[in-house]
């Protein structure tokens, strides 16, 4: 069973047991293609999905040849970085070892966590900045029954801060899942979807008991801002 968070959360901007341990992160490439790049909420909606597979796949679990790092980075604080990559970048880093998740038209590929300062050379080359991305239409209303990422309507994020932090909504939602629940999410392909929240309603869902990100500061925006509330139906 993985950690369930606790008053020692991953995601809380003050200093915990969790900041004495070695420090992992989690890459995310997506991909963006100069004729064509995905929409953001496609891109969003990936990432976490992304997030989910790498969590529940067999080699992240037991004995599996990516558990050990796994549990490292799951001990320590939880970090993601997501990366952009096109063309040649993209194919060498579909050569390296990970998952590719695809979405309506996004695609991003999953690494298994590497320690902060040890980023494989094919990845550390990679730009963080400029992931920036649009809706040409506005996202349609998300279907009944099917998991909801609430994005904070008052923060102003980047694509690629926006794909992490929906991560980690994904992320607290498993944790708090029954095992039954998480095989049906699973096995359903981990439907879900990525929203901003109605600005009145934000603060009814950062009360409701429903697991809440708390961003740890490290980027863009300001230490212990409440970035994503994870609605999953198992969860209310």
């Amino acid at each position: 069973m993985s950690p369930t968070p606790t008053s020692d959360s991953p995601f809380r901007s003050e200093p915990t047991a969790r900041d004495e341990a070695p420090q992992f992160v989690l890459p995310l490439v997506v991909r963006i293609e100069k004729a064509d790049p995905p929409a953001r909420t496609d891109a969003l909606e990936t990432a976490a999905r992304a997030v989910l597979v790498m969590l529940s796949d067999e080699r992240s679990v037991g004995d599996g040849e990516w558990a050990q790092v796994m549990r490292d980075w799951q001990d320590a604080r939880i970090r993601k970085v997501v990366r952009r990559a096109r063309g040649a970048e993209w194919r060498r880093a579909e050569g390296l070892p990970g998952i590719t998740v695809t979405g309506k038209a996004a695609e991003v590929r999953v690494f298994p966590p590497v320690p902060l300062d040890g980023w494989p050379k094919d990845l550390a080359r990679l730009q963080v900045s400029g992931t920036d991305l649009d809706d040409p239409e506005p996202p349609v209303e998300a279907a009944p029954g099917v998991p909801v990422l609430w994005l904070n309507p008052e923060l102003d994020m980047s694509a690629g801060k926006a794909m992490a932090q929906a991560g980690h909504g994904a992320q607290l939602a498993w944790w708090e899942l029954s095992d039954e629940d998480r095989v049906s999410w699973r096995d359903a392909g981990f439907p879900l979807a990525v929203r901003n929240a109605d600005p009145e309603r934000w603060p009814e869902l950062t009360t409701s008991g429903l697991p809440l990100v708390r961003d740890a500061g490290f980027t863009e925006i300001a230490p212990g801002s409440c970035t994503v509330v994870a609605d999953h139906p198992a969860l209310r």
